[in-house]
C-alpha cells in the first residue's frame, strides 16, 4: 500500500503558470478523482505525479519517499491512458506481457501474472486476438491489463473511458468500480471531465480550478456542501441556480429577499451583523418544488420544457438581464407547463448562501 503527498506543488511553462500551491494527501487505497473545466492543469497534474512533466515547485511524496527527481519508471506507478496505446500486431497476451519481458522476468512469472489479471479483468478468453478484433471497452480493459501485471503501488487513470460511447462508458465504468473492490490496497487516481464518473468512483474529489485545489472532499460533500459558487454550479447536471439578494432576516435560519421579487428561508446561519448582505442564493434543479405561494422563492414563466420521461426539465426566461436562464428538474411526467407561470421554492435545508464566492457555511 503506498499513500501520496503533495506539498506546494507548483507547474510552469516559461513564464506561464499552470498550477500553483497544490497541496494534497492521498491515503492509500484511496481512489481520488480530479475533475475540472478544460485547461485546469488536471492531466498536467497527473503527469506530475507519474513522472511525464518536470516539477517547477514543490515535493512529491510516493510512500514516503521524495520523488522530485526519480524516473517514471521507478516510481512504482502504472498509467492508463485516454488512447488505448496497444500494439496492433500483438496479441492481448503479449500486449500484456511486454512490459515484464523487458523487465527480463521468468516465463512462469509472466504468465502468472497475465492470467491473474485477465481473470480479473474478464479478458481470458480474448488472450489470443489481436486488438482489432476486439470492442473498444475490451480495448480499454487491455491497458488497464498491462498495468495491472507490472504489480505497481499507484494506478493513475487519465481519461479513460473518453473514447468510449456512451453505453460502453457505462459498462466500462462499472468494471472500473469492481476492480478497485477486487484491490482495495492499491491506491488510484482518476483524471476526468464527466462528473457522473467522478460523482460514482471517488472515494474523494479534488475540484482544480483557478490554478489550484477549489475543494476536496466527498461526491456527497461537494454535492450538497460546496465551498464556493465554483463547486456549486460546477457539480452537479444541470447547474445550480443562483439568484441575488440580500439578507433580511438572520438567526439559526436565515431569510433571504430576492431581487426578483419573493423570499427564500435557509439553513445556514447567520447573525444580527449580516442583515442587509448582498448575497447570491443558490438551489438545485432538483430541490425545486411547486407552492402556491407566489410571494415564497421564485416566480418565472416556462419558456422551454424538456420530457425525459423520469423527470421534466423547466427553462425559464431570466429575470434580470444578462442572467443565466433558471431551470427545475421536477420528477415525472408534467404536460402543458411551456408558457404558464410558477413559482417554486425550496427546503431551508436546500437552499444554499454564497458571499463574496464564498459559502456562508464555511465562514
Amino acid at each position: 500500500m503506498a499513500g501520496l503527498k503533495l506539498t506546494d506543488i507548483a507547474k510552469s511553462y516559461g513564464e506561464v503558470e499552470v498550477l500553483k500551491n497544490i497541496n494534497l494527501d492521498v491515503s492509500a487505497g484511496e481512489l481520488i478523482v480530479f475533475v475540472g473545466p478544460s485547461g485546469c492543469g488536471k492531466s498536467t497534474l497527473l503527469r506530475m505525479i507519474a513522472g511525464l512533466e518536470k516539477i517547477t515547485g514543490g515535493t512529491l511524496e510516493i510512500d514516503g519517499l521524495v520523488v522530485n527527481d526519480v524516473p517514471p519508471a521507478q516510481r512504482g506507478i502504472a498509467m492508463v491512458f485516454q488512447s488505448y496505446a496497444l500494439y496492433p500486431h500483438m496479441t492481448v497476451r503479449d500486449n500484456m506481457a511486454f512490459a515484464l519481458k523487458l523487465a527480463k522476468k521468468s516465463k512462469s512469472e509472466i504468465e502468472a501474472a497475465v492470467k491473474k489479471a485477465a481473470d480479473i479483468l474478464q479478458l481470458a478468453p480474448y488472450l489470443d486476438r489481436l486488438p482489432k478484433a476486439l470492442s473498444g471497452g475490451q480495448r480499454q480493459r487491455v491497458a488497464i491489463g498491462r498495468c495491472i501485471v507490472r504489480d505497481p503501488k499507484v494506478f493513475l487513470f487519465d481519461e479513460p473511458l473518453s473514447n468510449l460511447d456512451a453505453a460502453l462508458r457505462v459498462a466500462t465504468r462499472l468494471e472500473i468500480a469492481q476492480l478497485k473492490e477486487s484491490m482495495p490496497d492499491r491506491t488510484m487516481i482518476y483524471v476526468t471531465h464527466d462528473q457522473v464518473e467522478a460523482m460514482t468512483l471517488a472515494s474523494r474529489i479534488v475540484v482544480l480550478a483557478n490554478k489550484g485545489i477549489s475543494q476536496v472532499g466527498t461526491p456527497l460533500e461537494l454535492y450538497e456542501k460546496p465551498q464556493n459558487e465554483f463547486v456549486a454550479t460546477f457539480i452537479g447536471s444541470p447547474a445550480m441556480n443562483l439568484f441575488t439578494g440580500e439578507i433580511a432576516g438572520t438567526g439559526q435560519q436565515t431569510s433571504i429577499k430576492l431581487d426578483g421579487g419573493g423570499f427564500l428561508a435557509s439553513a445556514y446561519p447567520t447573525n444580527h451583523d449580516d442583515m442587509g448582505m448582498k448575497v447570491k442564493v443558490g438551489i438545485r434543479p432538483e430541490d425545486f418544488m411547486p407552492t402556491e405561494d407566489p410571494g415564497t422563492g421564485f416566480s418565472g414563466t416556462v419558456d422551454v420544457q424538456e420530457n425525459l420521461g423520469e423527470v421534466t426539465l423547466l427553462f425559464f426566461v431570466p429575470v434580470t438581464p444578462g442572467a443565466e436562464p433558471v431551470i427545475a428538474k421536477l420528477p415525472g411526467i408534467h404536460l402543458g407547463m411551456k408558457g404558464k407561470k410558477v413559482n417554486l421554492t425550496a427546503k431551508p435545508e436546500k437552499v444554499h448562501v454564497f458571499s463574496n464566492g464564498l459559502s456562508l457555511l464555511y465562514r
